[in-house]
């Protein structure tokens, strides 16, 4: 696969985001999503962890209707809305942040769902899925230390703990990440330096 293939692989129609697991639909976030974002990100559990969401229920609504069209693609940030299959009611969010080979995800599920396996199973399909379009670039994810759930999922998911990096205060988790880029990342966090 070329670099132009590679670039646009993974979407799967002009009409958006959908991709089905046993239980789930992960999809584009829609208006009718609002209100379950605002509850969940204005709560003490779920963002306790979070940097920088958008929390007023108008930015809400503005952030929804700037990703509702979104696609998967290498070429800019997306965003995914988590539904059960059975009523299509949104129970998290994942965010897919790519940049120069590589794939940053994050994500937040409603209190409701913790502990369920709903967010191992979305990310293994959404994983596999952007794996296997572009299988060139590496995935970074970052989580607070303390975040002893987030890190076991990612453990789970089969990212590797590369440890401590103070310049972003999170721990580091990577998984296909070449070499090279691996070694890179290893000095910067040995060496208290910012990555790109």
């Amino acid at each position: 696969m070329n670099n132009a293939q590679e670039k646009s692989a993974g979407r799967p129609s002009d009409s958006g985001i959908r991709i089905e697991t046993e239980r789930l639909i992960l999809r584009n976030v829609a208006p009718k999503d609002a209100a379950v974002m605002f509850d969940y990100r204005n709560n003490a559990l779920c963002a306790k962890y979070q940097r920088g969401q958008r929390k007023a229920y108008a930015d809400i609504c503005e952030l929804i209707e700037r990703r509702k069209n979104d696609v998967l693609s290498v070429e800019a940030p997306f965003m995914i809305a988590v539904a059960q299959k059975r009523s299509d009611e949104m129970i998290g969010e994942i965010v897919v942040m790519p940049k120069a080979g590589t794939i940053s995800i994050g994500y937040t599920f409603h209190y409701n769902y913790h502990r369920k396996g709903y967010a191992f199973e979305a990310l293994t399909a959404l994983l596999a899925l952007l794996h296997e379009a572009f299988p060139s670039w590496g995935f970074v994810s970052f989580t607070e230390p303390e975040n002893i759930a987030s890190m076991a999922l990612l453990t789970k998911l089969g990212y590797q703990n590369m440890g401590y990096l103070p310049t972003m205060a999170s721990q580091v988790f990577c998984k296909w990440l070449p070499p090279a880029e691996e070694a890179e990342l290893a000095r910067a966090i040995r060496g208290g330096e910012c990555i790109s």
